[in-house]
């Protein structure tokens, strides 16, 4: 068995914790979101694919979830002293791995080449893999205009009205080439925010086409637990683009490609009207507090995929 997980920010990164813990690296592979990436004081940054290395390096900042843990900020403190852009948190640590991503792009490595550089320095075993070397950019029309992701998420901190999504680029990027399709047995979409972290993935043309054409399960974790999001504006923003906040929303956003879907133990009543959309589903706790909640939601994750693909396997 192959697993393919897609993920990006926080809370992908949890479930995907949960997974190296329970599978080698010859048997998953991480397909990361790079809508996120952008140019920074000259850097190539890209935040998802940082968050998911250091988080299965066990470097991450514990209480935040990105950055490093036990980080000093000398840097951003000089920056801002200057009078220069520190909106955008950089730990002397953090910039350091930015810094030296840039320098091997620079020198003509791609970002998939640099990504497993980095990660093989932080002895990260696992392929961690961006969705494209092709840059991608999540563009969030808002009522004050058009704003690159990092100054909607970060410098106004989600507060302007969403008024539609974009992914600027995503339409003629090519997967990665580094991902074999004909290995993957099951996909996994982690509890990543479906139009931030995990769409601008979905929109890649080739790695659509295969979702929606292919027979192995492909299953996702849901986001919302009890009508809302435990973290990021993922409920702000199914309300402003005029959606219900709840797992029906979520399973309608993915129907095109999904074969079943996990939702919270406390919200098991939305499996049968999940199931009316043609979608597997089954209620398990999704919260992740401890390493024991992140191993155990994995195995609960794996457990229902290798249920969905025997029915696979018997026409069912």
């Amino acid at each position: 068995m192959s697993v393919l997980a897609i993920t990006g920010g926080v809370g992908g990164a949890k479930l995907s914790v949960g997974l190296t813990h329970l599978l080698n690296p010859n048997q998953l592979v991480f397909l990361v979101n790079t809508g996120d990436d952008f140019r920074h004081l000259g850097l190539h940054i890209s935040p998802d694919l940082d968050t998911l290395i250091y988080s299965l390096a066990g470097v991450a900042c514990p209480k935040k979830g990105w950055g490093r843990r036990d980080e000093t900020w000398s840097f951003l403190k000089t920056l801002e002293d200057l009078g220069g852009p520190a909106w955008f948190q950089l730990g002397d640590k953090d910039l350091a791995l930015h810094v030296y991503r840039t320098q091997l792009m620079s020198n003509g490595g791609s970002l998939t080449e640099a990504t497993k550089e980095i990660a093989e320095a932080l002895d990260v075993t696992h392929s961690v893999l961006p969705c494209s070397d092709d840059p991608i950019a999540t563009v969030v029309d808002t009522e004050d205009g058009q704003l690159s992701f990092q100054h909607y998420f970060v410098k106004y901190q989600c507060r302007p009205q969403v008024k539609g999504i974009q992914y600027d680029g995503a339409d003629r990027a090519r997967l990665n080439s580094s991902l074999d399709l004909a290995t993957i047995s099951m996909v996994v979409i982690c509890p990543s925010n479906p139009y931030l972290s995990v769409d601008p993935i979905l929109t890649i043309p080739d790695f659509r086409k295969f979702l929606q054409n292919s027979s192995i399960p492909v299953l996702a974790v849901s986001p919302i637990v009890q009508g809302r999001a435990l973290k990021g504006p993922t409920a702000k923003i199914m309300t402003e683009l005029g959606h219900t906040v709840n797992n029906k929303t979520i399973a309608r956003h993915y129907k095109e490609i999904l074969t079943g879907l996990i939702v919270n133990d406390g919200d098991a009543v939305d499996c049968e009207t999940i199931r009316d959309l043609g979608i597997e589903c089954v209620a398990r706790n999704t919260v992740m507090h401890t390493l024991d909640d992140r191993v155990r939601l994995a195995q609960d994750t794996l457990d229902f995929g290798k249920a969905l693909l025997s029915r696979k396997r018997c026409g069912r």
